[in-house]
């Protein structure tokens, strides 16, 4: 007698997730495969598109600026124009003096770095290399005149200047110098790779003007656009996950970097009053650094003093005790002004994000390390916090200070013998 195999759910389902399985094993071997191909193609998308992005991190640098303007500045001069008359037209017009104004701040700022600051850069540390026999000449007769009771250290310094001279310089003249070098001429004679930027920042600035001439409408469509993806509760948690990233994330760095180029023109002023040997090369290193929270100061200090150091001791000794003054007045009036209240994790958490940063990511890890880490501390803060209250335990950090243990039944917290509040 012959049996039927019979189907069963059972049976049908352990069939159909060994297809899916399967399919996916093959889909994830194909795409490792086409890997390669699939990151061409997107690169040459990327390449593409690249304009686009361009007049997109324009327009979120300068709309900043352009809403302070039409706000306080060309907003209220297009009403006084119009007198009350058509106030659409006297917004437009407003809306176009601070789009066009804020342009202009930014393509001023870009030749100024690329045609007034790079050249003379350049010329600087040509001017160091050059002399820099003289240079450590000059510095090891001040050693040898200061450390005179001190033969042993005076010994040690010198070699050390000695190695100074023909190891750092060496690799200043055959890799630093033919590196600014291209830099500097792709700028000014306009090789392939600068026309291509020049390119993609005049249709970038295009982009941005387009965008910043009706903000509110693009924004309007983003968010419409959010609604219908994503629904209501969706499109209102993304708005809020984008709201913080912007504050924590862009709104660090937008702040760092107006604070730096603050420090850097403060240092730039003060080291020109007090005549400070290569006081732009000086400010720029300052101004640079000084986006790295934490270490920033003390990374541009150095090698500024130390340049300064070989021209002329007793202004490197000036210059030491200024840029304290100025780090001081930065830590606590300047950048607190600018970036506004703390980034909210302790100095303990920015030593580590700045440390974890660089090791993976060398200067780009040091400078973006402190937000994204402010990010994902965040995100495992409100995870945290959410399970907590979800199993009716204390949210706060302080709950748990001298915890001795917490009832399962009352959840009440049980402090250690001698250490309950009176």
């Amino acid at each position: 007698m012959r049996r039927h195999f019979r189907w069963d759910k059972k049976y049908l389902y352990w069939g159909i997730t060994a297809f899916l399985v399967l399919a996916a094993v093959i889909v994830f071997y194909l795409a490792i495969s086409y890997l390669p191909e699939l990151g061409k193609w997107l690169g040459r998308l990327m390449t593409i598109l690249g304009p686009f992005v361009w007049g997109l991190v324009i327009t979120y640098l300068l709309h900043p600026m352009m809403l302070g303007m039409e706000k306080h500045l060309f907003g209220p001069l297009a009403a006084k124009l119009y007198k009350g008359k058509k106030p659409e037209k006297a917004r437009r017009f407003g809306r176009m003096l601070s789009v066009i104004v804020s342009e202009i701040v930014l393509l001023a700022i870009i030749v100024a770095l690329f045609y007034l600051i790079l050249p003379q850069l350049y010329s600087s540390i040509v001017m160091i290399v050059d002399n820099s026999p003289a240079y450590i000449a000059n510095l090891t007769k001040w050693v040898e005149q200061t450390l005179h009771d001190f033969p042993e250290l005076e010994a040690y310094i010198s070699d050390a200047l000695t190695d100074v001279n023909t190891n750092v310089f060496d690799w200043v003249r055959s890799t630093l110098l033919p590196g600014l070098g291209s830099v500097v001429s792709n700028v000014t004679n306009g090789v392939a790779v600068a026309v291509k930027a020049v390119y993609n920042l005049i249709i970038g600035i295009i982009v941005s003007v387009y965008i910043l001439s009706d903000l509110e409408r693009y924004s309007a469509g983003a968010r419409r656009l959010g609604y219908s993806l994503f629904g209501i509760e969706g499109a209102e948690r993304l708005r809020d996950a984008l709201a913080f990233t912007d504050k924590t994330f862009m709104g660090f760095i937008n702040g760092k970097l107006l604070d730096s180029a603050i420090i850097g023109l403060i240092c730039y002023i003060v080291c020109a009053i007090l005549n400070m040997p290569y006081a732009l090369l000086v400010s720029v290193i300052v101004g640079v650094t000084n986006i790295i929270p934490f270490f920033g100061p003390l990374i541009g200090a150095v090698p500024s003093a130390i340049i300064i150091l070989m021209v002329d001791p007793m202004k490197a000794l000036i210059f030491v005790i200024f840029i304290i003054i100025l780090q001081q007045i930065d830590g606590n009036f300047i950048g607190p002004k600018i970036l506004g209240s703390s980034i909210g994790i302790s100095g303990f958490w920015v030593m580590f994000a700045i440390i974890l940063g660089a090791g993976l990511f060398s200067f780009w890890g040091m400078l973006l390390g402190v937000p994204v880490f402010v990010l994902i501390y965040t995100a495992i803060e409100n995870a945290v916090a959410k399970k907590l209250k979800k199993s009716d335990l204390p949210v706060e950090v302080a709950e748990y200070v001298d915890l001795e243990s917490i009832d399962p039944v009352t959840r009440e917290v049980i402090k250690k013998p001698g250490t309950e509040e009176e």
